[in-house]
């Protein structure tokens, strides 16, 4: 029988590449996002100033039926708890499995990047409720099939911020509060179901993409005059990464259930992608 697997976030960025990446290894897909179609994709971040994104949920399922899988878009919001269960239970509908569940997306909206002077209750509300509570509404929602077929591979996409301080504060460097310690909780996770579920056959990892030029990225750079100032890795990084967790039988056996997985270094390490750094 055919794996299938679950991306969250996955109308563009690490998300899109990610799909992608699993159905080039021989899974069916299925993504969620808020967008649906081109054209419908703003940035309401702190810097992003409402600029058109690229990217949707159809985009993303044309390009995993190029790799010969079946996709399925779901339309759902980190904010909208109900819509998560609607999108698993449907995924579970048309496919009758889960085998990989990768927890990709994130609050975009104001509020990760602004000094805790600044910062609102609400908005540190809103970054919990879709930076960690939204997770484990999807982890929980897909664990009773996970446990049904005997296992499964659940891959959180992390962050750096989530264990590493910073230097310098907001402006100069640094990250916002709200931000860092929704992952900071998120990032509890994998160590924890990990010895919950182990035994069951189910892994859970965290993944740290490390620095990564997403469409957002690029589109900010161009709008403030940054273009190629900070260039990071492509989304395909972490996606190869990700896949290689999911689908590779020395993953499983050499990466230690619960632990966190620098993607970089990895893919470097282990000749995962082709070497992006300049030269």
């Amino acid at each position: 029988m055919t794996r299938t697997a679950l991306v969250t976030g996955a109308s563009r960025g690490i998300g899109k590449a990610t799909a992608v990446a699993l159905a080039r290894a021989g899974l069916d897909v299925a993504v969620t996002a808020r967008t649906l179609r081109e054209g419908q994709g703003v940035d309401l971040s702190d810097t992003g100033a409402g600029r058109a994104l690229p990217g949707s949920l159809e985009t993303t399922v044309s390009e995993i039926e190029v790799e010969g899988r079946r996709g399925l878009a779901v339309v759902a919001d980190l904010h909208d708890h109900e819509s998560l269960r609607r999108g698993v239970g449907r995924v579970l509908d048309e496919w009758g499995r889960i085998d990989v569940l990768v927890n990709d997306a994130v609050d975009t909206g104001p509020g990760s990047m602004v000094r805790f002077a600044d910062l609102t209750v609400d908005q540190l509300e809103r970054k919990l409720l879709a930076n960690v509570v939204a997770q484990a509404v999807v982890i929980q929602a897909a664990l009773p099939a996970m446990r049904a077929s005997g296992g499964g591979v659940v891959v959180d996409v992390s962050s750096h911020v989530a264990t590493a301080d910073p230097l310098s504060p907001v402006g100069s460097g640094g990250w916002g509060l709200a931000y860092a310690a929704s992952k900071a909780a998120f990032h509890r996770f994998a160590p924890i179901l990990a010895v919950e579920l182990g035994e069951e056959g189910i892994r859970v990892y965290n993944v740290d993409p490390g620095y990564v030029e997403t469409e957002r990225q690029v589109v900010n750079a161009a709008a403030l005059g940054l273009e190629g100032r900070y260039p990071g890795a492509p989304p395909s990084v972490p996606a190869a990464v990700i896949s290689w967790l999911a689908t590779s039988p020395e993953a499983a056996a050499t990466v230690a259930n619960g632990s966190t997985v620098v993607a970089q270094r990895v893919a470097l390490d282990l000749g995962l992608h082709p070497d992006w750094r300049p030269r």
